[in-house]
């Protein structure tokens, strides 16, 4: 009952930045959790970042935090990822995911994006 739909990402050397930026469909957006998750090659889906459905609380991996920054605008069904300070383990491709809005942001997602490729050359 949600679309989601990732944009954003590129090729970029070590040390830059990209915006990742995910557009959701659907009538009840701000009820869901947004988090950003990305898979590497033949490596397991990792979670990245979430953010609380009225964007009041945030979450991050450890390897990210501090570089990241997730962010989201419920009047334009949009959620972003900041990424600053690139690392070579930063590639992967990237995933847009919403869940239903528990207090842990990192419990459960049930609608993912179709993913956008990440890759930071060293």
């Amino acid at each position: 009952q949600v679309q989601l739909v990732e944009s954003g990402g590129g090729l970029v050397q070590a040390g830059g930045s990209l915006r990742l930026s995910c557009a959701a469909s659907g009538r009840t957006f701000s009820s869901y959790n947004m988090a950003w998750f990305r898979q590497a090659p033949a490596e397991e889906r990792e979670f990245v970042a979430a953010i609380s459905g009225g964007g009041g609380r945030t979450a991050y991996a450890e390897s990210v935090k501090g570089r990241f920054t997730i962010s989201r605008d419920n009047a334009k069904n949009t959620v972003d990822l900041q990424m600053n300070s690139l690392k070579p383990e930063d590639t992967a491709v990237y995933y847009c995911a919403a869940g239903i809005n528990y207090y842990d942001l990192q419990y459960k997602y049930a609608y993912w994006g179709q993913g956008t490729q990440v890759t930071v050359s060293s």
